[in-house]
């Protein structure tokens, strides 16, 4: 298994909308464990193949406590989702140390199918079913900071940048030593 960079808001390939999966086999498989990798070791509780630049349709999550409850969603559309309504306050991988309220359905229905190709429906709600929403946005190219005021979401732009600028610098300062 190896970690993978995940990409930082606003990258531009964050936007890209992501492609069904068409076969199931040894690469999906090492792509899963890769992102759950990843994932756990950022630490988060979801990531999108869209995150780590593959376009994809493959979210990975895991919400429990232990990070003992991995699930894969392969190719996910909802089926349902509650017209009652929620706020959560949402972080990001790709947009760090940014949580903010988002208003998203209750609950939702969702179809998806695992590593193996097999079909599953899941019947989500509080966490599960935010995550799940938020994670699909990602395979759609929306990142949950565009459900902010532009004002919002551009002072989170000019923060990022900034902080990734100062990263290059102290780099490229460590490298020159």
């Amino acid at each position: 298994m190896s970690l993978l960079p995940i990409l930082r808001y606003p990258d531009p390939r964050l936007h890209k909308v992501a492609k069904p999966v068409s076969v199931f086999d040894a690469r999906i498989k090492k792509l899963v464990e890769d992102m759950a990798e990843t994932m756990y070791d950022a630490p988060g509780i979801g990531l999108a193949a869209t995150q780590i630049d593959v376009h994809e349709q493959i979210i990975v999550i895991d919400v429990s406590e232990e990070h003992n409850q991995l699930r894969a969603y392969i190719n996910p559309e909802i089926l349902w989702a509650s017209e009652e309504k929620q706020v959560y306050d949402e972080g990001c991988l790709s947009v760090p140390g940014i949580y903010d309220g988002v208003e998203r359905p209750a609950r939702v229905k969702v179809r998806a199918f695992d590593v193996e190709g097999q079909p599953f429906e899941v019947d989500a709600d509080g966490l599960l079913a935010v995550c799940i929403q938020h994670e699909m946005d990602h395979l759609k190219g929306k990142v949950f900071v565009e459900y902010l005021s532009p004002l919002k979401r551009n002072r989170i732009k000019t923060k990022l940048v900034k902080e990734e600028r100062e990263l290059a610098r102290s780099a490229q300062r460590a490298a020159a030593r």
